[in-house]
């Protein structure tokens, strides 16, 4: 595997400033996610939008949907048809920022999957993650710490009926109730479709929805170690706050490092 793309998220309002960072931090990409309040509105925001992208030059961007209560499997009708419009014009709007991947999710901000309908939820993202590739952009699904999407088996055939990417978050993966439990292990999210793993959002674990980088390189080597055995080459270092993201990244440094040197001696 060649060395992986490292994102940094959009924590920094300023696109220029989070480019600036991004560059002088050596990151080569930009994990950009919208909510539900920065999703454009109008051509007016969008065109703002736009800019700021542009701003971004020499730095892959791909993007990421963190829209909380918002669920294509919602057992009311109405919310189901408005959520399958919001995540639509998200769509639309990263295929006209030529965005090629997006990621989203299935129950964020949901405690449990009560009010949710399975079979809704497999019509609805597959028929989301076709909507998405006619506007050529490649759907990925996240797997959370709790929900359908963090009970690998569950995750598996979410992934396998829609035809949807994996987007691997190790510190949602490493607290879930399945692999803490040894019910399951981390690596059951993507085995069974390895080649479908496009992005990667690393850190060390979700602990009160807060995330908590890595202290030393054990403490993520063997996520670290499945990533490059999937050939995912987008790790994004999912912290938004300066000092626990250079530290990460020195972590993931250090990995990367060790690494090649394995690899120059074998």
């Amino acid at each position: 595997m060649n060395s992986p793309t490292i994102a940094i998220c959009n924590f920094i309002p300023d696109a220029a400033v989070l480019r600036q960072t991004a560059v002088q931090h050596g990151f080569s990409g930009v994990d950009w996610t919208f909510k539900l309040e920065s999703l454009p509105r109008n051509q007016i925001e969008e065109l703002r939008l736009l800019r700021d992208i542009s701003s971004l030059k020499g730095l892959e961007v791909r993007y990421h949907c963190a829209f909380k209560g918002i669920d294509l499997g919602d057992e009311d009708d109405l919310k189901a048809g408005e959520a399958m419009e919001v995540f639509k014009k998200a769509c639309r709007v990263v295929s006209r920022l030529d965005g090629r991947f997006m990621t989203v999710h299935l129950g964020l901000g949901r405690k449990s999957p009560k009010g949710l309908s399975w079979n809704r939820t497999i019509d609805g993202l597959a028929e989301l993650v076709s909507y998405a590739q006619e506007r050529g952009v490649l759907l990925c699904l996240e797997n959370l710490a709790s929900g359908w999407s963090s009970r690998p088996q569950l995750f598996e055939k979410l992934v396998r009926k829609t035809k949807a990417g994996i987007t691997l978050d190790i510190g949602h993966a490493r607290v879930c109730q399945s692999v803490q439990c040894r019910i399951f292990d981390l690596e059951d999210f993507v085995m069974p479709h390895p080649e479908r793993t496009f992005n990667a959002h690393i850190y060390h674990e979700e602990l009160c929805d807060r995330h908590v980088p890595p202290v030393r390189l054990d403490d993520v080597r063997d996520r670290l170690d499945l990533l490059c055995s999937l050939s995912c080459n987008w790790w994004v270092l999912e912290l938004r706050e300066e000092a626990p993201l250079l530290a990460t990244l020195k972590i993931v440094r250090e990995y990367l490092e060790s690494r090649d040197n394995d690899a120059q001696s074998g």
